[in-house]
């Protein structure tokens, strides 16, 4: 495949590691960071010790503290800025850019629009955009571990060239055209990894754990499927998938949101203790505010939003969910 310049806007682990794997094919790959340290890092070093500490980099990947120099040329830009802060990063470069290959790795809700990561960029660009979303714990992508994905976007001919360009023989591509549905099931599953962790920090055991996920998806489902979304996606990697992996996991960043606040930590701690962003805080007030304005019931969503908004106890949210009135599964 012909080399072609890539441009990947955040380096985060996720930035990071998405442009070590571009870099590995071959491609020139630029990543812009916000912090002066990790572009010092990662030119000097190899290294991204920041975010992504142990893991060497390719020499072909060139960080920039200038975001305008990093896009200059690029035939391909990656989206990997945290989801609150995408609309005001692109707003400063959206008249230089010139692709139309606009792919993004958020995953989230705004909170003040409601609006998934796709329509903020495209609000801002003027483009479509593209998503790529899966069970993909960027430490393992970054360690060369076997994991799937998939690309969502309008244009088949663009979802495959994506495809190819990012599939390896250690990170397997998929595509469809359900951009609604993967992005949705991108920004709740990390919802649904707060309560998982707070589940397991309170020890409610085996039992609920399995009924939280599951009843967690429904939720997922509905609000999706209110949105234009299609079923089938949510059996799928972006959908269950995503769900099984960040709920059951310590290296996920929300589960351990949620573990941390079952354990007695206050949430300003917890925030204030992480260098990463856990997108499901935020996506938990934009959820919930917007399952009532579209009237979707979401009970998982209203309690987790209520134990990091309102204080509540943890055991109260699981004694409020227990105690709602009965109803049938489907």
């Amino acid at each position: 495949m012909t080399k072609i310049n890539i441009s990947v806007i955040g380096a985060g682990t996720w930035g990071t590691a998405m442009a070590k794997l571009l870099a590995g094919k071959g491609h020139n790959v630029n990543i812009w960071a916000r912090e002066d340290e990790v572009v010092k890092d990662i030119n000097q070093h190899n290294e991204n010790k920041l975010f992504l500490q142990g893991v060497k980099l390719p020499k072909n990947l060139k960080a920039y503290s200038d975001i305008n120099d990093c896009i200059n040329n690029s035939t391909i830009i990656i989206n990997a800025v945290p989801t609150q802060f995408i609309r005001d990063t692109f707003s400063k470069i959206n008249k230089k850019i010139k692709t139309d290959y606009i792919l993004s790795l958020s995953k989230g809700i705004e909170v003040n629009t409601f609006e998934r990561p796709s329509e903020i960029l495209k609000d801002v660009l003027k483009k479509d955009v593209y998503v790529l979303s899966g069970p993909n714990f960027a430490t393992e992508i970054a360690s060369q571990k076997p994991a799937a994905t998939t690309i969502a976007g309008r244009d088949k001919r663009v979802r495959k060239y994506l495809q190819q360009i990012i599939n390896t023989q250690y990170f397997r591509v998929y595509e469809n055209d359900d951009i609604i549905g993967i992005e949705i099931s991108g920004a709740l599953k990390n919802v649904m990894a707060i309560a998982a962790g707070m589940a397991d920090a309170i020890g409610l055991g085996n039992n609920a754990k399995a009924a939280l996920i599951t009843r967690g998806l429904n939720e997922i489902r509905k609000l999706g499927k209110k949105m234009g979304a299609k079923d089938i996606t949510f059996l799928g990697l972006s959908g269950i998938g995503d769900l099984l992996l960040t709920c059951n996991s310590n290296i996920s960043r929300n589960y351990t949101v949620g573990y941390r606040i079952g354990k007695g930590e206050k949430i300003k701690d917890i925030i204030t203790s992480m260098n990463h962003i856990a997108e499901g805080i935020k996506t938990s007030y934009a959820v919930y505010k917007f399952s009532k304005k579209v009237d979707v019931d979401m009970p998982i969503t209203k309690e987790v939003y209520s134990v990091l908004y309102k204080d509540k106890n943890p055991k109260d949210a699981a004694t409020s969910l227990m105690s709602r009135s009965l109803k049938p599964e489907f």
